[in-house]
Parts: structure tokens; C-alpha cells; sequence
């Protein structure tokens, strides 16, 4: 469920207080680079998110100012329908959703860069030829499986995204055109 850090977390990372939001267990430490403009929270069934949070950036900037209505309030949307269907025990019995939510920037080409952290789980590693310097195997962190994504707002990233998406039979819901 969504706890009232990950809600205080998100409200951070929408101003720019602060870079990420996951389910940590120390929540003073410090954010991961991995999660920057980035949501995650754990559950069985993991959703995928693209919105565009931050306005386009300037000069050479990824991303710029918030968004209010198009990004942080969809993004709100997606987290209390998870929040409110993790709540009903009817609904979805011993079944938690999660989420991965992503922050396009409102930039076709940062967030089809953006979904190919969707993917990552699907994609195979061949690492019989890395070692660590110890000699032993390294062992890679598995990244989250997503079964759907939600957005991207714009019908230009919602193609793209897309076509990207269907290639990993990943299930993308463009509903915010």
C-alpha cells in the first residue's frame, strides 16, 4: 500500500526537493541515482507510468519546470487508484499492484529512453564472460517486471513508446490523449 512517506516522497520529487521515491527502509538515507524522476513501489503486479512531470527542458536540460495538471495531477490519479485497490480486499485478494513511474519531461526522445526501464526484466544477460575481480560471478540485481503502462501523454511518445513496448508483449494503456 502506499505509505504516508512514499505520498510526503512523491510531493519531493515533484518539486525538485528531492531526486527519487522507492520503498526504502531507511527512509533518511540518501536516494539512488537509479530512481531519479523516478517512483517505485513494491507489489506482486507491477504497473508502469509515463508522465510528463517536468516541462521541457532549456538548454540543453532534460527537463524543466512542474507540470501541474498534466503531470503531477495524472500522477497523483494512478497512485490513489493503486492505493484504493490495494486497499478493497474484494477486489484483488492476496494481490498487491506496484508501480514504476517515470517522468517523460515532456520529451518524445528522453521518454523512449525512459521505457526501456520497462523492458529491462525481459531482456536476457549473457554474463558468462564477466567476472568480478575476485574471479567470482557477479550477481545483477533483477530489475521489475512491468505487465502495463499507463501513458504518455502525448500521442507522439505514445507511439513510440509503444512500438516498443509491443516488441516485449508488455500491454501499453494510452489513455491521456
Amino acid at each position: 500500500m502506499v505509505s504516508a512517506f512514499e505520498w510526503y516522497g512523491c510531493f519531493l520529487l515533484l518539486t525538485g526537493v528531492a531526486g527519487s521515491v522507492s520503498q526504502r527502509t531507511d527512509p533518511l538515507a540518501p536516494p539512488s541515482p537509479e530512481y531519479a524522476h523516478s517512483i517505485r513501489l513494491d507489489g506482486d503486479i507491477i504497473l508502469g507510468g509515463l508522465f510528463p512531470v517536468h516541462a521541457r527542458g532549456e538548454r540543453g536540460a532534460p527537463c524543466g519546470e512542474l507540470k501541474k495538471e498534466k503531470g503531477i495531477h495524472r500522477l497523483e490519479a494512478m497512485l490513489f487508484a493503486i492505493d484504493l485497490i490495494n486497499k478493497d480486499p474484494d477486489l484483488l485478494p492476496n494481490v498487491t499492484l506496484g508501480a514504476r513511474i517515470l517522468d517523460t519531461c515532456s520529451r518524445d526522445t528522453y521518454a523512449l529512453e525512459q521505457s526501456l526501464t520497462f523492458v529491462q526484466a525481459l531482456i536476457e544477460r549473457d554474463s558468462t564472460d564477466v567476472r568480478c575481480a575476485s574471479g567470482e560471478q557477479p550477481i545483477f540485481a533483477k530489475p521489475d517486471k512491468i505487465v502495463g503502462v499507463i501513458g504518455a501523454a502525448a500521442s507522439s511518445v505514445s507511439i513510440m513508446v509503444a512500438n516498443i513496448l509491443r516488441l516485449f508483449k508488455v500491454i501499453p494503456v494510452c489513455a491521456m490523449l
